[in-house]
């Protein structure tokens, strides 16, 4: 018996097939050889017809050079972290594209010199936040914060201690902790009050001749509820020894550059620059709605020797973030501010079109009902805040294949139920939950 293996076709062979040469334009020919050699293995081991090499490697071909997917984020988690935080604005994205070539981004085409670096983005955020002197981008919410903290609590006039509540220690994602943040960059910190109670006078106490600053950080992912107390930006900036006005930092975490109606306790960056903040510190991908970005606010004098400061070129923000940041501030309603704009009535006409769009017997066969729902921020921000949302109630073994589709839709489940809450979707991802359903129920029914 002839060995079937020997039939095997060599892989230029292979390669030279159009699609492929035309799929290694696009995604280099890396991606394209390893699906060549997937299929060719198969063939070797008798598992495919020689004369379905070729056919095999391109559908084995990736959809893109990136093994990121793009996902339909139905679990009512607006500002998702594991799902990259803020989805950009389609404005955002365009400005992307342009910022991928050659740009000015370091030079004045007026004069042939070099430019202010992201100067359109700078001004932007200047116009968005009026109360802020000076303005100034890093790679993060957290690089923010390592700067400022570099360069007040640095030591050389002798101050290097940093005050901050007891209840303000905050440990962000992936098991980061602000304090250890601080450290990391040679501040001390001193910490005042007790876990769920701090008063004005427990600062005054602690403010001496080491003092760097006051830091007041808004605890955005979680929340102390009964017996609390903290103390207000307007009430901290007026703290002084020895006659010198102590400076204050506010980091509000979540990129709220103005109130927000849905969030009434949300901090903003308006109001504690209205405040007194000396410093204000923020993300950029959370509810502002852009890039992941670090945000610094303030007196003008200080955002310039943050510039300035050597460690600063260590955070910088690339062209791409800059662009983005820049569409997100001027340009359409970005999707964190849409989803948080949604009402209830229209989120329940979108589940109610979605399950139209299945034959009676699916519906039937699913439970498929519309169903009210509580959405969150999501992301850091507005701990405890319930959003009232609407979703499509489906039988909670549909997760794992609605997960592994194409693309994949993210739910949540609830009590045995799987749950497409629509408020962080946007209206044009409809159809695709519709179809990737249909498709999720078809397979486990097949």
């Amino acid at each position: 018996m002839p060995d079937p293996r020997r039939a095997t076709p060599r892989t230029d062979h292979v390669l030279a097939d159009a699609r492929l040469q035309a799929a290694a334009t696009r995604l280099g020919p890396v991606l394209v050889k390893h699906a060549v050699t997937g299929a060719l293995e198969r063939c070797r081991a008798g598992e495919l017809d020689p004369a379905a090499v070729a056919d095999a490697a391109v559908a084995a071909l990736p959809p893109s050079a990136t093994t990121l997917r793009r996902v339909v984020n139905a679990t009512g988690v607006v500002i998702h972290t594991n799902l990259g935080r803020a989805p950009l604005s389609g404005a955002a994205v365009e400005a992307v594209r342009t910022a991928a070539g050659a740009t000015d981004v370091e030079l004045d085409l007026a004069t042939g010199q070099r430019g202010r670096r992201g100067r359109g983005a700078l001004e932007a955020l200047a116009a968005a936040v009026p109360d802020a002197g000076g303005v100034h981008v890093v790679n993060n919410g957290a690089a923010a914060l390592a700067l400022v903290t570099r360069m007040l609590a640095r030591g050389d006039d002798g101050r290097d201690t940093v005050v901050i509540a007891r209840g303000e220690l905050v440990e962000i994602g992936d098991g980061f902790r602000i304090p250890e943040l601080m450290e990391s960059v040679g501040a001390r910190l001193r910490e005042v009050g007790t876990t769920n109670r701090v008063h004005l006078a427990d600062y005054a106490s602690a403010v001496d001749d080491s003092t760097a600053f006051v830091l007041k950080v808004h605890p955005s992912n979680f929340a102390v509820t009964g017996f609390t107390s903290s103390v207000p930006a307007r009430e901290l900036a007026g703290l002084e020894h020895a006659g010198r006005r102590v400076p204050l930092v506010v980091d509000i975490g979540s990129g709220l550059l103005e109130q927000h109606p849905r969030l009434p306790d949300e901090p903003d960056a308006g109001r504690a620059l209205r405040d007194g903040a000396d410093l204000v510190t923020a993300s950029g991908d959370k509810l502002l709605g852009g890039p992941q970005a670090g945000l610094l606010l303030g007196e003008a004098a200080l955002v310039e020797r943050l510039r300035r400061d050597p460690f600063a070129r260590a955070l910088r923000v690339d062209k791409l973030t800059l662009a983005a940041l820049e569409a997100t501030l001027v340009g359409p309603v970005p999707p964190v501010r849409a989803a948080l704009g949604r009402s209830v009535d229209d989120l329940r006409a979108r589940a109610r079109a979605i399950i139209g769009a299945w034959p009676a017997d699916l519906v039937a066969t699913l439970g498929a009902e519309v169903v009210d729902s509580a959405g969150a921020v999501g992301g850091g921000g507005a701990p405890g805040v319930e959003l009232a949302s609407a979703a499509v109630s489906l039988p909670d073994h549909l997760a794992a294949p609605l997960r592994g589709g194409e693309p994949p839709v993210l739910g949540r489940t609830v009590r045995g139920r799987l749950l497409l809450d629509l408020l962080a979707v946007d209206p044009v991802e409809d159809d695709a939950i519709a179809d990737a359903v249909r498709r999720a129920a078809g397979a486990g029914r097949a």
